[in-house]
């Protein structure tokens, strides 16, 4: 029988686990490429989700620096066990500490209403893969005679190289700092825009700031198994090739950024609806701001 002392230590580590599980989930990362960005093994990694490890503060280091999640917010994670997801240092224009722990106080700061913000005429799509984002996003695009733009390419011509190759060599926290980057280009440039944007971008509350301070942010929405078929349909399992558990990784993901994803001003759901369809529920779902925007 256990003490209270060993229930408790128990407790912990399988609150632990979660937030690891939790904190891999937001940024999109499968337990393979976390085990690959980390050096923690594999193995290891499912017993520690599982609450079945007790790993040193040396390996707890490791996994913060490879999720981009601050070390003392893993070890000691929230009263409620909730995940609140800071900026990696070296992300540019990172918030202080206080803005950032405070996450959703921040986004209501941010979100405090219309006049408060600097939109244009700029739309942003947000979601997984699958959702349409890219498809959607250049349908409209044509249909309002604006440009669109794929953040990610921007990205790669900043960087040189693809998608890729910025994780294999720069792990997640080089994929961030470009989008950040790129994001801010854009906004410079452009008042009259559609942007579909990586589906981790919310991840970065910085970077998410900026989109919804900037943009009208519309979220496409799918169910996983929509998500997956799309995404085995262009061809590309990044990052779930190989993975046993791509399905489960998917719904872990969607579950952790739902909350992120809602947080923006529309929600467009392309579940079951042809190209067309999805492209007139987005066309409503923009044409308020559009025609509060041309007054």
């Amino acid at each position: 029988m256990k003490t209270n002392a060993g229930k408790a230590q128990q407790a912990y580590l399988s609150a632990l686990g979660t937030r690891v599980r939790e904190a891999r989930a937001k940024r999109g990362m499968s337990r393979r490429i976390l085990a690959h960005d980390s050096g923690v093994s594999e193995r290891y990694l499912a017993l520690l989700e599982s609450g079945g490890a007790n790993p040193s503060i040396t390996m707890l280091r490791k996994i913060a620096i490879a999720v981009g999640y601050p070390l003392a917010g893993l070890v000691a994670g929230h009263a409620d066990g909730s995940l609140d997801f800071a900026l990696t240092p070296e992300l540019p224009d990172a918030a202080p500490w206080a803005q950032v722990s405070a996450f959703p106080g921040l986004f209501e700061l941010v979100g405090a209403g219309a006049a408060s913000r600097d939109r244009c005429r700029r739309i942003s799509l947000i979601g997984l893969r699958g959702a349409g984002k890219s498809t959607l996003g250049r349908l409209l695009a044509e249909r309002l005679g604006c440009p669109f733009i794929e953040l990610n390419r921007i990205v790669e011509r900043e960087y040189g190289g693809d998608i890729g190759e910025i994780l294999a060599l720069g792990g997640q926290a080089a994929l961030r700092r470009y989008e950040h980057r790129c994001l801010s280009s854009v906004i410079k440039e452009h008042d009259n825009v559609v942007v579909a944007t990586g589906g981790g971008l919310v991840s970065e509350p910085a970077t998410f700031a900026l989109l919804l301070e900037h943009t009208y942010t519309v979220w496409l929405k799918a169910s996983p198994a929509e998500h997956m078929a799309r995404v085995i349909e262009q061809g590309d399992m990044r990052p779930m090739a190989e993975n046993e558990e791509a399905m489960d990784d998917l719904k872990a993901i969607l579950a952790a950024r739902e909350p992120s994803y809602r947080m923006g001003d529309a929600v467009v759901d392309t579940s079951g609806k042809t190209v067309a369809e999805s492209l007139e529920a987005l066309a409503v779902a923009v044409a308020d701001f559009l025609l509060a925007a041309a007054e």
